[in-house]
Formats: C-alpha cells, structure tokens, sequence
C-alpha cells in the first residue's frame, strides 16, 4: 500500500521542485497538496511568529492527520518553530522543508554555503542548522547569501533569471564543504549552480523525500 504525504505549500514556486523530486526518488507516494499561498504573505509582515500563525500550523496539521497523511512535509522555510510544534502533537513523522538537508550538508564537512532567496526565512534556518550541529556536538558554521530578486524573478514566471542569478551568486560559496539551495523553490537553479562551482549541491526536495521514504520503511 502505497504512503501518503501531505505537502504544505507557501508559495506555488516551491510545489513543482518537490513533485520532480517525488517523480524521480518516490514515485509510489500518494502526495496530498495543500496550499495557502498568504502564509508567505503574511509571515512578511511580521518579525516574529505569532500566535494566530501557530494556530493555524496547528489547523494544518490536523488537517494532514484528518486526510490519513502517513507523513507530513511543509515546504515553507520561514516557520520552523511553528512546524516543531505540530511535530510535538502529530503521531506521524512531521519534516521541517530544510531537517534532512542540513543533517546531508552535516556528513560533507563543516563550512556550509547556503544561497537563499526568501529573506524572512534565513534567521529560522541557520537557527535551525546551529541547533542541529550542537545537538550533534558539530563545531560547524553556515554562510547564507540572500537574493531576493531571484525569487522576485520566479514571481514573474521568469525561472531563467531566477537561475542565473543564484548561479552568478554562487563563486562567493566556492570555499564551503557544500552548497545549500535553500527553499524548495530554489532547487530549480541546481544545474545553473552546478555549472559555475565544484562544490556538493545539496537540495532540500531531494533530501526531504530520501529522509521520508526512509522514515516510513518504504
């Protein structure tokens, strides 16, 4: 019987990168779409968290339990404490977008580059990369570079440009262990990346299925 995995959605940038990934490394899946584009919308407006954005993290997980999810994979990059606590209620496995790659950019080495297009998301993922490294007892550090416009340039359907300019920001990175595509939706660059730099390139997609598939002993 084939598993089913619930997917929440931020953005609609970030729900095609994860479907190639599903296609490509799992197949089988039964995945369960769930988007609310205004959650990127409205986590812009605020520095912090806040209680009503819990609550309704809280509605998302009942949601996926109420769907018969087996699993739980948000592709939102911003809300992390957020999806820790639909994790600490849900009784399936609930993956935070970046968890599984980060534990991957952990086994390459210790100097990570992140290239990051969302700005609101960057503070809660290299939180959520030190408290990883420390809880493993990892002496590591992340240097993230943040564009923006990329993600302005995939707004405007314009992937090409989203491309290339990561791929014209990854040479600052080129001294890092690996390099990390940090939202789902900036997984599309990995060959235009790939194609300027050396490094590992490491994608949260790809992780996130692997660690699912994993989890659930399919």
């Amino acid at each position: 019987m084939s598993k089913r995995i619930a997917l929440v959605h931020a953005v609609k940038p970030a729900m095609q990168p994860i479907a190639d990934a599903f296609r490509e490394l799992w197949p089988e899946a039964d995945c369960a779409n769930i988007l609310d584009d205004s959650l990127s919308r409205d986590r812009q407006k605020t520095a912090e968290l806040t209680p009503a954005m819990y609550a309704r993290f809280d509605a998302l997980g009942v949601y996926a339990a109420d769907i018969g999810a087996d699993g739980l994979l948000f592709t939102c990059s911003a809300f992390g404490d957020a999806i820790d606590a639909v994790a600490r209620k849900a009784s399936f496995p609930v993956l935070k977008p970046n968890e599984a790659m980060f534990e991957a950019a952990l086994e390459r080495g210790r100097s990570i580059g992140m290239l990051a297009t969302f700005g609101p998301s960057v503070a809660s993922m290299e939180r959520e990369f030190y408290a990883l490294a420390d809880a493993r007892g990892i002496k590591a550090e992340i240097k993230t570079i943040c564009i923006p416009e990329a993600m302005d340039a995939l707004n405007k359907n314009d992937p090409a440009t989203h491309n290339k300019l990561l791929a014209e920001a990854a040479p600052q990175l080129k001294n890092c262990d690996a390099v990390l595509l940090a939202q789902f939706s900036t997984s599309q660059a990995e060959t235009a990346v790939s194609a300027i730099i050396e490094n590992p390139i490491l994608t949260s997609p790809a992780s996130a299925v692997r660690k699912l598939r994993s989890l659930l002993g399919a």
